[in-house]
């Protein structure tokens, strides 16, 4: 099955008529691949007159079954952390699994928890070298394979296009915070 999904997938998300359309086709194809689980995507809104060495996330899409938890449209502040430096520093994917890692990442752990969530990967999108959305995945299985990450980076990059970049998007963080991991 993986192989036929995998093959059609960029044809499916091609058909989608909106942004909404293509996020629920998205959301079942990482179902696919990741098996049971939630699935989001949050803008980075952040601006330059929000304060230093932190970002402003915006919920762009969240899978149904957790809508009324995390609502779309959704904001929250994110200072600098191993998670921020690994996704909007470095661009780079974000893989954590088990109760542990996950309460590190994540201030929220304890609600994730409560539905079974302990296992993440995030996903920069990016424009050039600004992180304009993460694209994030929550799993239930406590692991994941390289195999799973692989191909939730390819939906990530395939879901790119549907995917607004805000007009004004700016951040940064100092060189003694990423140092200090202020």
């Amino acid at each position: 099955m993986m192989t036929t999904l995998g093959s059609n997938w960029l044809d499916v998300l091609g058909q989608a008529r909106d942004a909404q359309a293509a996020m629920e086709q998205i959301d079942q194809i990482r179902q696919a691949i990741a098996g049971p689980g939630l699935f989001s995507i949050q803008l980075n809104v952040t601006t330059a007159r929000d304060p230093h060495n932190e970002l402003r996330l915006q919920r762009f899409y969240t899978s149904p079954t957790a809508a009324a938890r995390w609502p779309v449209n959704g904001t929250k502040r994110k200072t600098f952390t191993p998670w921020t430096e690994t996704l909007f520093v470095h661009g780079q994917p974000f893989v954590a699994a088990g109760e542990e890692a996950m309460s590190r990442a994540f201030e929220d752990y304890d609600q994730m928890k409560t539905l079974g969530i302990n296992a993440v990967v995030n996903i920069p999108l990016l424009q050039k070298n600004l992180c304009y959305a993460t694209f994030n995945v929550f799993g239930m299985n406590g692991t994941w394979s390289a195999y799973q990450v692989l191909c939730l980076r390819l939906l990530a990059l395939s879901s790119a296009r549907w995917v607004p970049l805000s007009p004004d998007l700016m951040y940064s963080f100092d060189h003694a915070a990423a140092q200090k991991g202020v």
